[in-house]
């Protein structure tokens, strides 16, 4: 799988028109769940995106490829959130949008702000039902985020749908 979405990088990687300036890294252009399946290390992240950089710089972009106008968006289509924030963004601090039992993988969380988290990894059943508990949510390394619905509990692992 692995070699897979590496050579598919790659080949996309080939046809980018102006490279230098609109190079995307990986981390933007896989969700969290799909750099989870990948395991690659912030090295091989970083080692990537410095091939994929080099090698979009080097193609020249080709012309039947530059001359076709975008496809439009359909227009139901929402835009993409927002994925892998840095560590310079803040915890997320809200309201979770009705009660919390527990948490286990796939579990979908929904803020008074409008965002939603989903459970990757950690699960965890409460002795008793929070009703509309404050959660924050932490920024860690790599892009990862932590959802912490009390400090005394174990964090869950999520990343942000939208």
């Amino acid at each position: 799988m692995r070699r897979f979405l590496l050579s598919a990088l790659l080949v996309a990687s080939s046809f980018a028109a102006d490279a230098q300036d609109r190079f995307v890294p990986v981390e933007q252009r896989l969700n969290a769940a799909q750099l989870a399946e990948v395991g690659l290390s912030p090295a091989q992240l970083q080692a990537l995106n410095r091939v994929l950089r080099e090698a979009e710089s080097a193609a020249p972009a080709p012309a039947a490829v530059a001359a076709q106008p975008a496809a439009p968006v359909p227009a139901n289509v929402p835009a993409p959130a927002a994925m892998h924030l840095g560590l310079e963004e803040g915890p997320v601090t809200a309201r979770v949008v009705g009660d919390v039992a527990g948490w286990e993988p796939g579990t979908v969380f929904t803020l008074d702000n409008g965002q939603q988290w989903q459970v990757m990894k950690g699960q965890m059943k409460l002795r008793k039902t929070l009703q509309a508990p404050q959660i924050e949510v932490i920024p860690g390394i790599a892009g990862r985020w932590f959802l912490q619905v009390d400090e005394d509990l174990p964090k869950a692992r999520v990343f942000r749908l939208r």
